[in-house]
């Protein structure tokens, strides 16, 4: 029975209807061709499997920082935050988690807060993998308001496959830590902008859950990625 439920997951209403598109489409093949109907099966199971939405458990300790996406972490570095969210020209730390077409593409918000801002900017489709992928790409920028004072910046940056962000917050919702806001398809990137005193605790390569994996906390005392000298 656990197996079973592990497989059959909640789907993301966004993918219903192209599920429909490609089982519409398993079924013409079959009619024009048996073997391209065969591909067509996988190719609807592996959409179902792209839009699966599963349940998370959030841990809820004050001042914890949670991955907003599932995927591996690409860069640990200072960065300016996206310029329309009016977040100043200063560096902040910046973690990247970068998502392929296998990774579950729900978006959730990475701590209790409410939006203080959004900002859409449309942009090219480069391979999110790339560095400025985070400045030249399409993407949707969100300021986060905690209840200390202290902001936080989400950005779902579009990549070479995804065409399409989907942002269902809004200007001065209160989310709260692990809560969905959005999702996109099919490949892509979030980025996210710590404030003064909130510390990494993630390294480049490992594998981030959404709404589950910490990915810095505030105030916590900083430890030595692998490989550094100090």
């Amino acid at each position: 029975m656990d197996t079973i439920r592990s497989v059959l997951v909640p789907i993301h209403r966004e993918g219903w209807k192209f599920i429909a598109i490609f089982a519409v489409a398993t079924l013409l093949l079959f009619w024009a061709a048996e073997p391209l109907g065969w591909l067509g099966v996988i190719l609807t199971a592996w959409c179902t499997y792209f839009f699966r939405d599963p349940p998370r458990v959030t841990p809820v300790r004050d001042g914890l920082v949670i991955s907003p996406a599932d995927g591996v972490v690409q860069m640990i570095e200072r960065a300016v935050p996206p310029e329309e969210l009016g977040m100043g020209s200063d560096a902040r730390m910046r973690i990247s988690v970068f998502m392929n077409v296998f990774n579950v593409h729900v978006n959730r918000s990475p701590a209790d807060a409410t939006v203080a801002a959004m900002a859409y900017r449309p942009g090219k489709f480069l391979n999110a993998a790339l560095d400025k992928a985070s400045t030249d790409n399409e993407r949707q920028s969100l300021k986060l308001k905690l209840a200390s004072g202290k902001e936080l910046a989400v950005v779902q940056i579009a990549g070479l496959v995804a065409r399409r962000i989907l942002c269902e917050a809004k200007e001065g919702q209160a989310l709260k830590a692990g809560e969905r806001f959005g999702l996109i398809r099919f490949g892509s990137r979030v980025d996210v902008y710590l404030d003064d005193g909130m510390v990494p605790l993630v390294c480049v390569g490992q594998t981030m859950i959404a709404g589950e994996t910490v990915i810095a906390e505030d105030g916590a005392t900083e430890q030595p990625r692998p490989g550094e000298v100090r």
